[in-house]
């Protein structure tokens, strides 16, 4: 990508779509083209064939999509599969009519058999059955995949897909029902602190295995892949490690400085057992995660702390 390509990141005020923007702010680019949804509805045909008639980006960052957690996945099913088929229909598209050179759609780990091997290798997609309580949203994401590739089995067109492991950072959603685990339990054990409630109680029974992504890692191998990435199939985007819910509430509730005692609520669904990304295909490739859990909790903290308090 040249400094001054003109670059579109769909989905500019998500957490993704954020740190992406930051990068290429970072990297010197200039000519970087955004639209909030109120400004450009891409669930809407027509207004985003007119937007990139009149744009004409040479580069696209996908990063647009409804997304939430267990609770909206299950609640919002028709709401996440229609939705998410639009937009991507919808830019995936319009990028080829309008000779994008290169596209990037971002996907999620969810795409993967809710039973599948450990850690998840990229042939794995399509080997069994998703996750019952986010399959929408996987589907939609399954199908992005696939359109990228159809696209550029049939027209030839540069376009290609990463699926990044769970991610939080900088512009998470902290909403009470709608979030995911990391920010949810950070919102969670902060307003105990404050309010000095003895106890917190935690969904699930702890046990399921999950790995986290720095939002602005994430953005690191993307413009690492937009750079280095010409190939069918998606890359996985990953640490490599991952750890209980428990022992990620535990140190949530040590960095928080909640001092009172956890419980959980194995009523509560669990989701898949385990979602471990293999990340071996990325680190041929060359790239490889710069922030620790940690750290990047921390990070989360400060910016929850800034925008939400």
């Amino acid at each position: 990508m040249e400094k001054n390509a003109k670059i579109y990141v769909a989905g500019h005020r998500g957490m993704v779509g954020s740190a992406i923007y930051r990068k290429l702010i970072k990297e010197g680019f200039s000519n970087i083209i955004t639209r909030t949804s109120a400004e450009l509805d891409l669930r809407d045909q027509q207004s985003v064939k007119d937007f990139f008639e009149a744009e004409k980006p040479e580069y696209v960052f996908l990063a647009a999509a409804k997304v939430g957690g267990i609770v909206a996945n299950n609640t919002y099913r028709a709401d996440f599969l229609y939705e998410n088929l639009c937009i991507q229909n919808n830019v995936i598209h319009q990028a080829y009519q309008n000779s994008v050179t290169k596209l990037m759609f971002l996907g999620s780990s969810c795409i993967y058999p809710k039973l599948a091997p450990q850690p998840l290798k990229e042939e794995y997609l399509l080997t069994g059955l998703l996750e019952e309580t986010n399959e929408p949203y996987a589907i939609a994401k399954i199908a992005g995949i696939k359109m990228a590739d159809a696209y550029r089995d049939q027209y030839a067109c540069n376009f290609i897909s990463v699926m990044p492991t769970n991610l939080y950072g900088y512009n998470d959603n902290y909403h009470p029902q709608n979030s995911h685990v990391l920010p949810a339990l950070i919102r969670k054990f902060h307003e105990a602190k404050v309010n000095g409630t003895p106890e917190v109680t935690i969904w699930g029974s702890g046990s399921p295995m999950r790995e986290f992504l720095f939002a602005d890692d994430l953005a690191e191998a993307c413009y690492f892949l937009m750079q280095n990435y010409n190939d069918a199939g998606f890359v996985n985007v990953g640490t490599g490690t991952d750890l209980t819910i428990k022992d990620l509430a535990l140190l949530i509730k040590r960095i928080i400085g909640f001092e009172g005692t956890l419980t959980f609520d194995s009523s509560k669904p669990d989701g898949t057992p385990r979602k471990l990304m293999d990340v071996s295909k990325l680190h041929e490739l060359g790239w490889k995660h710069q922030i620790e859990l940690e750290e990047g909790i921390k990070l989360a903290y400060q910016d929850f702390l800034e925008k939400h308090v």
